[in-house]
Order: C-alpha cells, then structure tokens, then sequence
C-alpha cells in the first residue's frame, strides 16, 4: 500500500465568472519510506493540493489516501496517521522543548510517565537534549525548525507533511534540518516535501514532482529527470534540477528568482 494516494484531485473556489481552478486534476502515489519533492512556482497549487493531503482544506472533486485513509471520509483517523510541520512554527516560546514535547504527547493520549519517556525520545532524536530545558525564546531558527519537527513526530506518525521546512535559515543550520529529515526519514517515516530551494529537493528527494497551473507537469528521480532534459535538449553539459524547473515551467531565470527562490 502507498503512503499518500491521490486521484483525480480537484479544488475549485467560486462560482460562474468567478469559478477559479487551484488544483485540477492531480494524481499522486508516493511510496512508503520515500522523501517525495512536491515543487513548484507561486500560485502553481502546491500549498493547496497539500492542505487537501492534511485535511485542512476540503476537497473539491477526487480521492485522497494518506496511510491508507481516506481524508474525507475519515479526517480525524487520517491526521492520527500523519504529522504535520508547518512554515512557520507554531511554538510557545515561554515553554521548554521537554514541555513543549510533553505536552503535545500528553493531547495525544499519552499518560504522563510515556509521555515524559517519549519527549526524551525525540530531543535525541533532534540533538537537542542539551537544551531540553531551556526556554525556547532562547532557541536559534534552526534549533526551533529541529524542535518542531520533533513536536511532528510525538506520536510517530506514518507520513510526515514539511512544508519548506528550511525557509530563513543560514546555511548552516539547512544542512541540519535535512540531516535531521534524513534520519527521521531512515527510521521508516515517509517524507512528503515542499521547498522552493532545488537544492534541497536534489540533496533529500527520492522522487519528486513538479506542479503548475493546478497539473502534475513532470515526475521522476531528480537524476532521470536531468538525463530526460539532457537528452531531448542534446546538451552537452550536464543539467540541474532548475534546468528542469526552468523547462516543465516555461519560466525565465529572472522569474525564477521572483518566484521560485525566497524572496521577502
């Protein structure tokens, strides 16, 4: 059974002259213990398409399966089988990460003695032990990013949803973030990825798909993808994956970087 199966997924807002298309038509069928790339421009319906993954956004027209559940027919059983780490990271900073962790496996039923057990877990997990106990306020963006990837995994969910989990951060601390997605990843959580840093998809994806326009319009390995590219182009040189970005998307680098790249 794959992880996370779309069908025909559709989003759709408005009506008549107003009726808009965010996502039109999507199939999706990642495999269990992959990292999955989900890429694309602004505006393409990536973050919509994932909203509708995570049951925060109703879906219009299609069929979701994530961990074998279906989210519209059983929503809160779906969100017991996936974590969920968001762009901005919704941490109490007057907390500690052991609270912070604590807590959120004690609202996932946990009693207090394996709740306490599993938030050591997960500062470990994280490197973050060390600085357990002190208050997040005092954490570095990358420290937070770490600790809210924990606050993902408390009840160790089948599929874990980052939505650009590296955005701001110093390059430095990126590499952390993906060494962590690595080794959550090699503990058998399936991985579902969005980024705008392509990078970061080659470095982590094992698959990945680029959206635009509310369509799946390229799928693959990030190095079949580059050999397609190289051998319909009859390039000499070796392309990159904003090569390929560059080509499914019909965007210039100029747009790339207004659009692709972060820009505050």
């Amino acid at each position: 059974m794959s992880a996370i199966t779309a069908t025909g997924l559709q989003k759709t807002y408005g009506d008549g002259d107003k009726r808009v298309e965010a996502v039109r038509g999507v199939d999706l069928d990642v495999e269990r213990g992959e990292i999955f790339g989900f890429l694309g421009p602004n505006g393409a319906g990536k973050s919509t398409t994932v909203r509708m993954l995570t049951t925060l956004m109703t879906i219009t027209a299609g069929r979701a399966l994530v961990g074998g559940i279906d989210v519209t027919a059983d929503p809160h059983g779906a969100r017991r089988k996936i974590g969920v780490a968001l762009q901005e990271a919704g941490l109490d900073l007057r907390q500690t990460g052991r609270e912070i962790l604590t807590l959120q496996a004690r609202l996932f039923g946990m009693n207090p003695a394996t709740a306490k057990g599993r938030a050591a877990e997960l500062l470990e997990l994280v490197e973050l032990d060390d600085a357990a106990d002190r208050r997040v306020k005092g954490y570095s963006g990358g420290m937070k990013r770490r600790l809210d990837l924990a606050s993902a995994l408390v009840h160790e969910p089948d599929v874990l949803f980052l939505d650009e989990p590296t955005t701001g951060l110093d390059p430095a601390s990126r590499i952390t973030v993906w060494d962590e997605v690595r080794r959550i990843n090699q503990l058998g959580t399936t991985v579902f990825l969005t980024t705008q840093y392509l990078e970061e998809a080659d470095q982590l994806c094992n698959r990945l798909a680029i959206i635009d326009d509310g369509r799946i319009i390229r799928e693959g390995t990030p190095s079949s993808l580059k050999r397609e590219l190289r051998d319909r182009t009859g390039s000499d040189a070796d392309p990159t994956l904003d090569d390929v970005f560059l080509d499914a998307t019909g965007r210039t680098r100029e747009k790339l970087a207004g659009e692709v790249k972060e820009v505050r």
